[in-house]
Protein backbone atom coordinates (compact mmCIF):
# COMPACT_ATOMS: atom_id res chain seq x y z
CA UNK A 1 0.00 0.00 0.00
CA UNK A 2 1.25 3.53 -0.72
CA UNK A 3 0.74 6.20 1.46
CA UNK A 4 0.69 9.67 0.22
CA UNK A 5 0.37 13.39 1.45
CA UNK A 6 2.75 14.61 3.80
CA UNK A 7 3.37 13.37 7.15
CA UNK A 8 3.29 15.38 9.84
CA UNK A 9 3.06 15.72 14.01
CA UNK A 10 -0.23 16.18 16.22
CA UNK A 11 0.82 19.87 17.15
CA UNK A 12 2.06 20.80 13.54
CA UNK A 13 -0.46 23.05 11.92
CA UNK A 14 -0.67 22.45 8.26
CA UNK A 15 1.35 25.14 5.77
CA UNK A 16 -0.72 27.64 4.31
CA UNK A 17 0.00 28.79 0.68
CA UNK A 18 3.36 30.56 0.34
CA UNK A 19 3.15 34.28 0.40
CA UNK A 20 3.89 36.39 -2.72
CA UNK A 21 6.08 39.15 -2.63
CA UNK A 22 4.25 41.89 -3.82
CA UNK A 23 5.99 45.75 -4.47
CA UNK A 24 4.02 48.35 -2.63
CA UNK A 25 4.39 51.72 -2.46
CA UNK A 26 7.06 51.54 0.42
CA UNK A 27 9.36 49.47 -2.27
CA UNK A 28 8.80 52.00 -4.76
CA UNK A 29 9.71 54.78 -2.45
CA UNK A 30 12.97 53.34 -1.88
CA UNK A 31 13.96 52.92 -5.30
CA UNK A 32 13.31 56.44 -6.32
CA UNK A 33 15.35 57.65 -3.16
CA UNK A 34 18.07 55.41 -4.11
CA UNK A 35 18.31 56.63 -7.54
CA UNK A 36 18.09 59.63 -6.59
CA UNK A 37 20.96 59.45 -4.63
CA UNK A 38 23.12 57.52 -7.07
CA UNK A 39 22.67 59.89 -9.99
CA UNK A 40 22.13 63.05 -7.16
CA UNK A 41 24.99 64.90 -9.45
CA UNK A 42 22.92 65.00 -12.79
CA UNK A 43 20.17 65.60 -11.25
CA UNK A 44 21.36 68.85 -9.94
CA UNK A 45 22.88 70.12 -13.13
CA UNK A 46 19.58 68.85 -14.71
CA UNK A 47 17.13 70.72 -12.75
CA UNK A 48 19.33 73.86 -12.27
CA UNK A 49 16.76 76.24 -13.07
CA UNK A 50 15.55 79.01 -10.95
CA UNK A 51 11.60 78.17 -10.94
CA UNK A 52 12.45 75.01 -9.98
CA UNK A 53 14.60 76.17 -6.85
CA UNK A 54 11.59 77.88 -5.64
CA UNK A 55 9.28 75.57 -6.04
CA UNK A 56 11.30 72.77 -4.71
CA UNK A 57 11.98 75.51 -1.35
CA UNK A 58 7.83 76.23 -1.26
CA UNK A 59 7.52 72.44 -1.36
CA UNK A 60 9.91 71.37 1.20
CA UNK A 61 8.83 74.36 3.19
CA UNK A 62 4.85 73.67 3.55
CA UNK A 63 6.49 69.90 3.94
CA UNK A 64 8.47 70.31 6.61
CA UNK A 65 6.35 72.51 8.88
CA UNK A 66 3.18 70.62 8.40
CA UNK A 67 4.93 67.13 9.59
CA UNK A 68 5.18 67.49 13.31
CA UNK A 69 1.14 68.37 13.19
CA UNK A 70 0.70 65.43 10.94
CA UNK A 71 2.31 62.93 12.64
CA UNK A 72 0.98 64.26 16.42
CA UNK A 73 -2.51 63.91 14.63
CA UNK A 74 -2.11 60.44 13.51
CA UNK A 75 -0.72 59.49 17.04
CA UNK A 76 -4.23 60.87 19.12
CA UNK A 77 -6.38 59.54 16.08
CA UNK A 78 -4.80 56.27 16.62
CA UNK A 79 -5.21 56.45 20.61
CA UNK A 80 -8.65 57.46 20.41
CA UNK A 81 -9.59 54.05 17.79
CA UNK A 82 -7.73 51.93 20.27
CA UNK A 83 -8.26 53.15 23.84
CA UNK A 84 -11.52 55.17 23.78
CA UNK A 85 -14.87 53.95 23.05
CA UNK A 86 -17.90 55.82 21.62
CA UNK A 87 -19.70 54.41 24.61
CA UNK A 88 -17.91 57.51 25.99
CA UNK A 89 -19.77 60.06 23.98
CA UNK A 90 -23.10 58.36 23.66
CA UNK A 91 -23.18 58.37 27.73
CA UNK A 92 -21.81 62.09 27.26
CA UNK A 93 -24.47 63.03 24.59
CA UNK A 94 -28.55 64.47 25.97
CA UNK A 95 -31.17 62.84 25.17
CA UNK A 96 -33.00 65.98 22.84
CA UNK A 97 -31.36 65.47 19.61
CA UNK A 98 -31.36 69.57 19.45
CA UNK A 99 -29.17 69.64 22.51
CA UNK A 100 -27.20 66.87 21.37
CA UNK A 101 -25.96 68.09 17.96
CA UNK A 102 -23.87 71.42 19.68
CA UNK A 103 -22.67 68.74 22.22
CA UNK A 104 -21.45 66.21 19.58
CA UNK A 105 -19.66 69.14 17.71
CA UNK A 106 -17.90 70.59 20.66
CA UNK A 107 -16.61 66.73 21.51
CA UNK A 108 -14.84 67.39 18.04
CA UNK A 109 -12.58 69.06 20.62
CA UNK A 110 -12.05 66.53 23.00
CA UNK A 111 -11.79 63.76 20.38
CA UNK A 112 -9.85 64.67 17.44
CA UNK A 113 -9.24 62.79 14.26
CA UNK A 114 -8.61 63.16 10.56
CA UNK A 115 -11.47 63.18 8.12
CA UNK A 116 -11.03 60.01 7.40
CA UNK A 117 -11.16 58.40 11.15
CA UNK A 118 -14.30 60.43 11.27
CA UNK A 119 -16.46 58.80 9.12
CA UNK A 120 -16.34 54.95 10.70
CA UNK A 121 -16.41 56.74 14.58
CA UNK A 122 -19.84 58.68 13.44
CA UNK A 123 -21.07 54.87 11.79
CA UNK A 124 -19.98 53.26 14.69
CA UNK A 125 -21.67 55.72 16.90
CA UNK A 126 -25.02 55.08 14.62
CA UNK A 127 -24.65 51.32 15.75
CA UNK A 128 -24.48 52.00 18.99
CA UNK A 129 -27.43 54.22 19.53
CA UNK A 130 -26.38 57.84 18.94
CA UNK A 131 -28.68 60.13 17.15
CA UNK A 132 -27.68 60.61 13.17
CA UNK A 133 -27.73 64.62 13.83
CA UNK A 134 -25.25 64.37 16.41
CA UNK A 135 -23.23 61.94 14.94
CA UNK A 136 -22.96 63.66 11.95
CA UNK A 137 -22.50 66.78 13.91
CA UNK A 138 -19.43 64.86 15.04
CA UNK A 139 -18.47 63.44 11.84
CA UNK A 140 -17.83 67.61 10.46
CA UNK A 141 -16.12 68.89 13.55
CA UNK A 142 -13.88 66.56 14.64
CA UNK A 143 -11.47 66.98 11.75
CA UNK A 144 -11.78 70.42 12.22
CA UNK A 145 -12.09 71.76 15.50
CA UNK A 146 -9.52 69.43 17.68
CA UNK A 147 -6.38 71.03 19.14
CA UNK A 148 -3.69 69.92 16.41
CA UNK A 149 -5.98 71.29 13.31
CA UNK A 150 -6.23 75.26 15.76
CA UNK A 151 -2.54 75.16 16.37
CA UNK A 152 -1.23 74.18 13.43
CA UNK A 153 -3.28 77.26 12.19
CA UNK A 154 -2.22 79.50 14.61
CA UNK A 155 1.48 78.35 13.70
CA UNK A 156 1.02 78.70 9.89
CA UNK A 157 -0.81 82.61 10.44
CA UNK A 158 1.38 84.08 13.10
CA UNK A 159 0.62 87.06 10.96
CA UNK A 160 -2.99 87.06 11.06
CA UNK A 161 -3.91 85.50 14.22
CA UNK A 162 -7.67 85.94 14.14
CA UNK A 163 -7.73 83.30 11.21
CA UNK A 164 -7.63 80.60 13.58
CA UNK A 165 -10.78 81.52 15.99
CA UNK A 166 -12.58 82.60 12.36
CA UNK A 167 -11.80 78.71 11.09
CA UNK A 168 -12.81 77.59 14.72
CA UNK A 169 -16.10 79.08 14.46
CA UNK A 170 -16.93 78.56 10.72
CA UNK A 171 -16.04 74.77 11.21
CA UNK A 172 -18.49 74.84 14.61
CA UNK A 173 -20.97 76.51 12.91
CA UNK A 174 -20.98 73.87 9.80
CA UNK A 175 -21.13 70.93 11.99
CA UNK A 176 -23.93 72.12 13.97
CA UNK A 177 -25.98 73.95 11.36
CA UNK A 178 -25.70 70.18 9.39
CA UNK A 179 -27.15 68.53 12.34
CA UNK A 180 -29.56 70.58 12.98
CA UNK A 181 -30.66 70.49 9.09
CA UNK A 182 -30.85 66.54 9.24
CA UNK A 183 -32.88 66.88 12.36
CA UNK A 184 -35.36 68.74 10.62
CA UNK A 185 -35.38 67.52 6.79
CA UNK A 186 -33.19 64.05 7.56
CA UNK A 187 -35.27 61.07 7.18
CA UNK A 188 -33.32 57.40 8.48
CA UNK A 189 -34.12 56.06 5.10
CA UNK A 190 -31.20 58.25 3.43
CA UNK A 191 -28.79 56.53 5.17
CA UNK A 192 -28.19 52.59 4.48
CA UNK A 193 -28.94 49.89 6.55
CA UNK A 194 -25.43 48.88 6.80
CA UNK A 195 -24.84 51.64 8.53
CA UNK A 196 -27.25 51.15 11.47
CA UNK A 197 -26.96 47.75 12.08
CA UNK A 198 -24.96 46.94 15.22
CA UNK A 199 -21.39 45.36 14.83
CA UNK A 200 -19.79 42.58 17.14
CA UNK A 201 -17.13 43.65 19.11
CA UNK A 202 -13.77 42.44 17.60
CA UNK A 203 -11.99 40.78 20.61
CA UNK A 204 -8.32 39.01 20.85
CA UNK A 205 -6.65 42.05 19.47
CA UNK A 206 -4.22 44.28 21.57
CA UNK A 207 -4.76 47.59 21.97
CA UNK A 208 -0.99 48.67 21.31
CA UNK A 209 -2.13 46.90 17.58
CA UNK A 210 -4.75 48.82 16.98
CA UNK A 211 -3.18 52.11 18.08
CA UNK A 212 0.11 51.02 15.98
CA UNK A 213 -1.97 50.12 12.63
CA UNK A 214 -4.51 52.99 12.87
CA UNK A 215 -1.26 55.86 13.38
CA UNK A 216 0.27 53.82 10.49
CA UNK A 217 -2.71 54.12 8.30
CA UNK A 218 -3.65 57.67 8.84
CA UNK A 219 0.37 58.72 8.60
CA UNK A 220 0.63 56.81 5.16
CA UNK A 221 -2.84 58.07 3.89
CA UNK A 222 -2.37 61.55 5.12
CA UNK A 223 1.14 61.76 4.25
CA UNK A 224 0.07 61.44 0.54
CA UNK A 225 -2.37 64.52 1.03
CA UNK A 226 0.14 66.38 2.63
CA UNK A 227 3.12 65.75 -0.45
CA UNK A 228 0.08 66.62 -2.71
CA UNK A 229 -0.72 69.77 -1.42
CA UNK A 230 2.91 70.22 -1.17
CA UNK A 231 3.01 69.81 -5.26
CA UNK A 232 0.24 71.82 -5.54
CA UNK A 233 1.15 74.71 -3.25
CA UNK A 234 4.82 74.75 -5.03
CA UNK A 235 3.04 74.79 -8.68
CA UNK A 236 0.72 77.26 -7.54
CA UNK A 237 3.62 79.80 -7.06
CA UNK A 238 5.32 79.48 -9.71
CA UNK A 239 2.68 78.22 -12.76
CA UNK A 240 0.06 80.81 -11.69
CA UNK A 241 0.88 84.00 -12.75
CA UNK A 242 0.45 86.53 -10.09
CA UNK A 243 -1.68 89.00 -12.67
CA UNK A 244 -4.66 86.08 -12.28
CA UNK A 245 -3.75 86.47 -8.36
CA UNK A 246 -4.13 89.63 -8.22
CA UNK A 247 -7.48 89.90 -10.71
CA UNK A 248 -9.23 87.05 -8.96
CA UNK A 249 -8.24 88.76 -5.27
CA UNK A 250 -10.39 91.92 -6.76
CA UNK A 251 -13.28 89.54 -7.37
CA UNK A 252 -13.87 88.43 -3.45
CA UNK A 253 -17.00 86.12 -4.44
CA UNK A 254 -15.69 84.26 -7.15
CA UNK A 255 -12.38 83.83 -5.22
CA UNK A 256 -14.43 82.21 -2.35
CA UNK A 257 -15.85 79.81 -5.05
CA UNK A 258 -12.87 79.49 -6.82
CA UNK A 259 -11.24 78.25 -3.10
CA UNK A 260 -13.80 76.47 -1.95
CA UNK A 261 -14.12 74.24 -5.10
CA UNK A 262 -9.99 73.52 -4.95
CA UNK A 263 -10.70 72.50 -0.92
CA UNK A 264 -12.80 69.75 -2.38
CA UNK A 265 -10.37 68.38 -5.02
CA UNK A 266 -7.19 68.98 -3.22
CA UNK A 267 -8.60 67.09 -0.84
CA UNK A 268 -5.55 67.58 1.92
CA UNK A 269 -5.32 66.50 5.06
CA UNK A 270 -6.58 69.19 8.10
CA UNK A 271 -3.56 68.91 10.18
CA UNK A 272 -1.37 70.09 7.14
CA UNK A 273 -4.15 72.28 4.99
CA UNK A 274 -3.38 75.58 6.69
CA UNK A 275 0.58 75.86 5.30
CA UNK A 276 -0.61 75.00 2.12
CA UNK A 277 -3.27 77.82 2.71
CA UNK A 278 -0.67 80.26 4.01
CA UNK A 279 1.51 80.09 0.89
CA UNK A 280 -1.57 82.07 -1.34
CA UNK A 281 -0.13 85.40 -0.15
CA UNK A 282 -1.69 86.99 -3.26
CA UNK A 283 -5.26 85.85 -2.11
CA UNK A 284 -7.24 87.44 0.69
CA UNK A 285 -7.98 86.27 4.15
CA UNK A 286 -11.57 85.53 3.47
CA UNK A 287 -10.91 83.08 0.30
CA UNK A 288 -8.61 80.95 2.20
CA UNK A 289 -10.46 80.59 5.34
CA UNK A 290 -13.00 79.21 2.86
CA UNK A 291 -10.25 76.70 2.04
CA UNK A 292 -9.73 75.52 5.40
CA UNK A 293 -13.56 75.34 6.49
CA UNK A 294 -14.60 73.81 3.29
CA UNK A 295 -11.93 71.05 3.04
CA UNK A 296 -12.24 68.62 5.63
CA UNK A 297 -16.41 69.31 5.50
CA UNK A 298 -16.52 68.29 1.89
CA UNK A 299 -13.73 66.78 -0.24
CA UNK A 300 -13.40 63.74 -3.02
CA UNK A 301 -12.01 61.21 -0.71
CA UNK A 302 -14.72 62.12 2.00
CA UNK A 303 -17.53 61.47 -0.56
CA UNK A 304 -16.60 58.72 -1.69
CA UNK A 305 -16.22 57.40 2.00
CA UNK A 306 -19.35 58.64 2.91
CA UNK A 307 -21.03 56.63 0.20
CA UNK A 308 -19.42 53.68 1.04
CA UNK A 309 -20.61 54.03 4.47
CA UNK A 310 -23.68 55.40 4.88
CA UNK A 311 -25.18 54.64 0.88
CA UNK A 312 -25.15 56.85 -2.41
CA UNK A 313 -28.74 58.15 -1.49
CA UNK A 314 -27.11 59.69 1.86
CA UNK A 315 -24.02 61.44 0.28
CA UNK A 316 -26.18 62.48 -2.72
CA UNK A 317 -28.05 64.87 -0.29
CA UNK A 318 -25.39 65.46 2.47
CA UNK A 319 -22.80 66.32 0.57
CA UNK A 320 -24.29 69.27 -1.35
CA UNK A 321 -26.04 70.79 1.49
CA UNK A 322 -22.56 70.59 3.64
CA UNK A 323 -20.62 72.77 0.86
CA UNK A 324 -23.62 75.56 0.46
CA UNK A 325 -23.66 75.82 4.44
CA UNK A 326 -20.02 75.02 4.82
CA UNK A 327 -19.26 77.92 2.51
CA UNK A 328 -21.98 80.38 4.40
CA UNK A 329 -20.29 79.67 7.36
CA UNK A 330 -16.70 80.41 6.42
CA UNK A 331 -17.91 83.80 5.32
CA UNK A 332 -20.23 84.55 7.91
CA UNK A 333 -17.16 84.19 10.62
CA UNK A 334 -14.84 85.64 8.16
CA UNK A 335 -16.69 88.69 7.94
CA UNK A 336 -16.85 88.55 12.12
CA UNK A 337 -13.35 88.11 12.66
CA UNK A 338 -10.74 89.26 9.86
CA UNK A 339 -13.08 92.00 9.23
CA UNK A 340 -10.82 94.30 7.06
CA UNK A 341 -8.46 92.02 6.39
CA UNK A 342 -10.70 89.89 4.66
Amino acid sequence: MTITGEIRGPDRPPRGPARRWRITSLEVLCAVLLLALVFQDRLVRLLDVPQLRTASTVFVAVCVQAMPFLVLGTLVSGAIAAFVSPNVLRRLLPGNTALAVPVAGIAGVALPGCECASVPVAKRLMQQGVAPAAALSFLLAAPAVNPIVLVSTAVAFRDAPMMMPARFVGSLLTAVVMGWLWTRFGHAGWIAERALRALPERTGESRWAVFAETARHDLVQAGGFLVLGGVVAAAFGVLVPVSWLETLSGQIVLAVVVMALLAVILALCSEADAFVAVSMTALPLLPRLVFLVVGPAVDVKLIALQAGAFGRSFAARFVPATFVVAVLCAVGSGLVFLGGAA
